[in-house]
């Protein structure tokens, strides 16, 4: 399995895909892999050269001592973009990855070609909110909280009608190191750009779901209305979108990245 030591730490990655197409560069949301984004990969990759990578202190990327920003976050991508000799990219990034995206469309545009922000916001939650987590988890664990955090990633009614991917899913956050969660945790607290997206250039596609509860559609929104010429999507989901609806995911990213109908 790949792996690059880039920007102080150990980053696990994986670069697929034809080397002729235009490469689409994948971020996952808290308490999850690369391996988030399975169901999309057999058709982008009929379109894309897609990286993906585990964001530092989850799945086998390393971790990190102490609390890290979404700006290491973002300098992290840009260092493995640097490492692999890739010079502009589409980008795409769920929850935690969409903050970093953000935050690389903000700090970084000559890197960015098109922009997807997914189940996101220009700021997430409440300060005393994540402490409270973080405490959680670095005191009992992330079974401690794995239950109510994967009840917010698909809705009730497909969750109970999908058993099995809810088992996926639990096990995926499960896997992820207690530390680098907390760590993770930290840096989308301080995350504040709901004046700096303002300045993003890149064509932008936001994405939300109609029973997202951590990021509701009125964040997906507000990022719609402040970016300039955003587009919007909402899809009939929960926070992990591209899980709960695939086939509606693939094509909206396709049809954006591409002009394809």
């Amino acid at each position: 399995m790949p792996f690059a030591n880039v920007n102080a730490i150990r980053l696990h990655y994986q670069l697929e895909g034809d080397a002729s197409l235009p490469v689409l560069v994948l971020s996952n949301s808290l308490g999850t892999s690369l391996s988030m984004w399975d169901p999309q990969m057999p058709q982008w990759l009929q379109h894309f050269r897609v990286l993906r990578y585990d964001t530092r202190g989850h799945g086998q990327s390393e971790v990190t001592p102490g609390e890290c920003s979404i700006a290491q976050l973002g300098s992290d991508v840009i260092a493995l973009l640097d490492h692999l000799g890739i010079a502009q990219a589409h980008f795409c990034g769920l929850s935690m990855g969409g903050s970093t995206f953000m935050w690389l469309a903000v700090h970084h545009p000559q890197r960015v070609n098109k922009l997807i922000l997914c189940n996101t916001g220009a700021k997430i939650g409440t300060a005393e909110a994540w402490n409270s987590r973080i405490e959680t988890v670095r005191r009992e664990g992330l079974g401690a909280i794995a239950g109510a955090v994967v009840s917010r990633w698909l809705t009730p009614e497909y969750a109970q009608a999908h058993p099995q991917q809810v088992q996926a899913l639990t096990a995926m956050l499960l896997a992820t190191p207690a530390e680098g969660y907390a760590a993770a945790c930290a840096a989308v607290r301080d995350h504040d750009l709901r004046e700096a997206i303002a300045g993003i250039r890149a064509p932008t596609l936001v994405i939300a779901g109609s029973g997202d509860v951590p990021t509701p559609p009125a964040d997906a929104q507000f990022m719609r209305a402040t970016i300039p010429g955003a587009q919007y999507v909402e899809f009939d989901a929960a926070h992990i979108s591209n899980q709960q609806q695939a086939a509606a995911f693939i094509q909206a990213v396709v049809q954006f990245l591409t002009g394809q109908p």
